[in-house]
């Protein structure tokens, strides 16, 4: 997400890109094909510059943007959402009690270097990610459902082969489940914690247990899907070009996409105006309604499965106190704020999950007036905030986070006395902040990793990879492992009830709205659908001539 305002220097370097100034010259990749028709090039704002391009260590959605051109999993996303469809694995089986999942694999499959892509090597990338020492953020999406992950992850089972990963032959891949998850092929498909990462290349640049390994810069980096990086320009340009071992390359039509981290929303909007990108990343708010009125068939406005909300540091005063929390959530005039602020057709969110995820509504929601709101921060010791400490709100730099964190600075302020302080961040010091837990109260936004109300909930388990609040609570881990362990889908969703009334009364974060995907596209792009996910399967999109 946008995480700071260009300099004037970067704005002129992304302008001169699409003059030819200050560019490279394309390579051949790029170039006209012996017909002289030009290379279809597809140009993205991607809203920020990556932190890595690595599936198994990196959490942000413009990283994941890139890496669905450069990596594949056994099973794929549909182009417009619906259901899984085959990847890597051309075919697979599940056993009558949903414990054994067997994958089979295309013959001939490849990396982009020419190796051959094989179960055991696709066992060996799972070992990867769940080595303790790698601390992967997303591990958790692995070990919840895999018999022995979570034992090898937290170091008491040293033997990965007691693990329920198995290589029966080079074509043949197994996962052995802890309990049924019927929705594990949608996690499979739409989260790249579980594309297999080419263990074997990174050896050379590394130890396996480490992150921010050189193997994912240009010229190094191998991956399974459809696309090859060519070049990386920090804070310029990522380019990818077609992957020619890509086993699904006949369906590829676009040459290449240039993802650029126009981290200022309202150049990235401009550049869009002038024909210089065939998509923003996003919009700023104040453009929406022109856009309605004068370019409406470039104005995307879909659902998103995500919300948007304010993270907070339990371990620190005054928000180590729940009632503070509640009474900081009462204070908000969500309505207002996607009314007046974000005006794109988000919803006021006052439970964490999102109404509606695969059939599941959460009962529990906020409750409660500005004089219940007074009174709970009283109780805690701050009547009319009087005594309490000022509280910094953090949040990665974009002039949209900017607007709705000054709407509840001044609501905080008003309604309860409460003075914020607001500091902007880039989105690289941004991260390390929530992941070190050197914040008060962050910005925050948690996009669904695969269509089902558990995507929601799963985070907050005690020492969850991205929980990232110190809040722990023994009851709502019992829970979640109940649900896990649910033998019917109803079962499962009363279960998710009980953890969204703890979510609501403990408050570790804050729910403020539920997103739509707001950007421009140009009506030029064909193959790209609205999905809950806002994934869109690069091979299916083209530019009509």
């Amino acid at each position: 997400m946008p995480n700071r305002v260009l300099t004037l220097g970067l704005t002129l370097c992304v302008i001169f890109a699409f003059t030819g100034c200050g560019r490279k010259s394309a390579t051949s990749s790029e170039t006209a094909g012996p017909d002289h028709k030009a290379p279809m090039i597809w140009r993205v704002g991607n809203g920020t510059e990556p932190q890595d391009l690595d599936p198994q260590t990196v959490t942000g959605v413009p990283e994941h943007k890139i890496i669905m051109a450069l990596f594949e999993g056994l099973v794929a996303e549909d182009p417009k959402g619906e259901k899984p469809v085959p990847g890597l694995a051309e075919t697979w089986d599940i056993s009558p009690d949903g414990l054994v999942y067997t994958f089979h694999l295309r013959p001939g499959l490849q990396w982009s270097n020419g190796d051959p892509i094989t179960a055991g090597g696709i066992v060996e990338s799972f070992k990867r990610i769940l080595q303790p020492s790698l601390a992967a953020e997303y591990a958790y999406l692995v070990y919840n459902f895999v018999a022995g992950a979570k034992d090898f992850y937290e170091g008491r089972l040293q033997d990965f082969s007691q693990v329920g990963f198995k290589a029966p032959d080079d074509r043949t891949f197994q996962v052995i489940l802890n309990h049924p998850t019927p929705y594990l092929l949608k996690i499979m498909a739409s989260h790249y914690s579980w594309w297999p990462v080419p263990v074997q290349v990174i050896a050379k640049f590394g130890p396996l247990d480490r992150k921010r390994l050189p193997w994912t810069r240009a010229g190094n980096l191998v991956g399974s899907g459809p696309f090859i990086l060519q070049e990386w320009e920090p804070n310029h340009q990522i380019t990818v070009v077609r992957n020619p071992r890509y086993w699904d390359a006949k369906t590829v039509k676009l040459d290449a996409i240039h993802f650029l981290p126009i981290e200022d929303i309202s150049t990235d909007e401009r550049m869009f105006r002038t024909g210089q990108v065939h998509m923003t990343y996003e919009l700023p708010n104040s453009k929406i309604d022109a856009y309605r009125r004068e370019n409406p068939a470039a104005l995307k406005l879909d659902p998103y499965l995500g919300v948007y909300f304010y993270r907070c540091n339990t371990a620190r005063p005054p928000l180590n106190d729940k009632r503070v929390r509640q009474a900081l959530a009462l204070a908000i005039d969500r309505e207002s704020i996607v009314k007046n602020i974000t005006r794109g057709d988000q919803q006021p969110a006052y439970a964490v999950s999102y109404p509606g995820t695969a059939g599941y509504t959460p009962r529990a929601r906020l409750t409660g007036t500005i004089a219940d709101a007074r009174r709970l921060l009283a109780e805690a010791g701050y009547p009319d905030g009087k005594g309490c400490p000022t509280i910094e709100l953090c949040y990665n730099t974009s002039e949209n986070h900017r607007a709705i964190a000054e709407a509840i600075q001044q609501m905080w302020r008003k309604e309860l006395g409460v003075n914020v302080e607001l500091r902007n961040e880039e989105w690289k010091v941004f991260l390390d902040m929530q992941r070190t837990g050197n914040y008060m109260m962050q910005r925050a936004g948690w996009i669904a990793d695969y269509v089902d109300p558990h995507v929601f909930l799963e985070i907050w388990e005690t020492g969850g990879g991205n929980n990232n609040t110190s809040w722990s609570n023994t009851g709502y881990d019992r829970l979640l492992h109940a649900a896990l362990a649910a033998k019917s889908e109803s079962e499962r969703y009363e279960i998710y009830q009980q953890m969204d009334a703890i979510l609501v009364d403990e408050l570790p974060v804050i729910p403020i709205y539920y997103y739509t995907k707001v950007a421009a596209l140009s009506p030029k792009v064909k193959g790209y659908y609205p999905t809950l996910l806002d994934n869109h399967p690069y091979k299916h999109v083209y530019l009509e001539e």
